[in-house]
This record gives C-alpha cells, structure tokens and sequence, in this order.
C-alpha cells in the first residue's frame, strides 16, 4: 500500500533561467538536476509577508552545520520554519557561497565578465513579479553546489557531488513564495563552463492510499 501525491505542475527551468513559485503548506516543490552538477540558486519567503524569508544564520544555527541535507529546515529571520527537505538523493548542499552577481564574477574572474548574465539579475528580475527589489535579496542557498569549508574559514567552489536525476524534495510549512536562479555561471569549472536544465515539480499533500 502506497501514498499516492496529485502533480500540481511540472516546469523544466532552461540553462542561465529564472523561476518562481507560491507553494502551499503541506505541498511538496522537487527540484531534479537533469544533467548533473548545476547549481540551483534559491531563495524562499512566507507568501503573505515577504519581509519573513529565509535566513541562513537562523537555519545554520536549527540544523547545527553549514550543509543541508534530508531532514535540514528553512528557517525564517523570525527563526520559523518555511520549508523542510524530506527527501534527498545529493546528500550535501551549500548555505555559505552566495550567489554569482555581475560584482563577484569581476572580482573572481576579469573585468571581462562584467557583462555576463548573473545570479543576482535573475533574483531581481524574477523578484520584481512579485514585487520583490534589492533590498529584498538575501543570502541563498545552493542547491547542488559543493563548497567546502576549511577549518581556517577559507570556502571553495569545486566540482559538484550531482549526478544526472538526482533530486531533492521539499515540503512547504507555510504558504511560500519560491525564487530560482537556475545558475548561469560559466566562468567555473564545477559545471563543466555549461550550465543545464533543471526541473521543478510542485505535488500536493498526499491524499489517499492505492494498493
């Protein structure tokens, strides 16, 4: 006897693409890295008071550690919880390395990037729909990315623990508003300078049984 879920919807997020999201408490949001070792920028808010998003210092400090993985929560500035990671076949996610912006990828990597699409252009495109600005924008967490810690403090960003299919899943605590900068980064060899699809799915709770 098994659990069955109603696929509410299915969108494949394009290389270097924006995405965003209500999901409601009790739905679950998978997101399945299609080619292996892309990075998924995400942000989450309480769908009806966006200035209650997530915050990392609340979450590192609930979970006790910098990774996330199955049975981690996303903790609000409020220290509530917006989402929990029910299932995960990655095992390790980052919550320290930010995200690519026009700014860091100069810093990091030339002037000559500096007119390369980022990030945070998608945060703030994307945001925007919602009514969402700069100011808005918070420290993200990276799914999929894999950056170590080492015991002096110093990050690295080095190649990905994905592989294709892999998917992690979410489930909503309360009416959440979802922010994803599929990453357009190709400036690092963590994904092969090619950045790839991804795929959303939101489901509902599920309902009922089918043998």
């Amino acid at each position: 006897m098994t659990t069955s879920a109603t696929v509410l919807s299915t969108t494949v997020i394009p290389a270097r693409a924006a995405w965003s999201a209500t999901v409601r408490a009790g739905e679950h949001l998978t997101l399945t890295d299609l080619h292996g070792n892309q990075a998924v920028d995400f942000l989450v808010y309480d769908a009806h008071d966006t200035a209650v998003r997530y915050s990392a210092p609340d979450t590192i400090q609930a979970g006790g550690g910098l990774f996330l993985t199955a049975g981690s929560v996303l903790m609000s500035n409020e220290h509530t919880p917006l989402m929990t990671v029910t299932a995960d076949t990655c095992g390790r996610h980052d919550t320290v390395g930010g995200a690519c912006s026009k700014e860091s990828n100069t810093l990091r990597y030339g002037h000559h990037t500096w007119s390369q699409h980022a990030c945070v252009d998608n945060f703030l495109a994307e945001g925007a729909r919602h009514g969402l600005g700069k100011r808005d924008l918070v420290s993200n967490i990276n799914w999929y990315m894999n950056v170590p810690v080492e015991q002096d403090g110093t990050l690295g960003i080095v190649d990905g623990l994905s592989a294709p299919g892999m998917a992690l899943t979410l489930r909503a605590e309360t009416d959440v508003l979802v922010l994803v900068s599929n990453c357009p980064q190709i400036n690092n060899p963590c994904n092969a300078f090619d950045p790839t699809a991804v795929e959303a799915t939101v489901t509902a709770a599920a309902t009922g049984t089918s043998r």
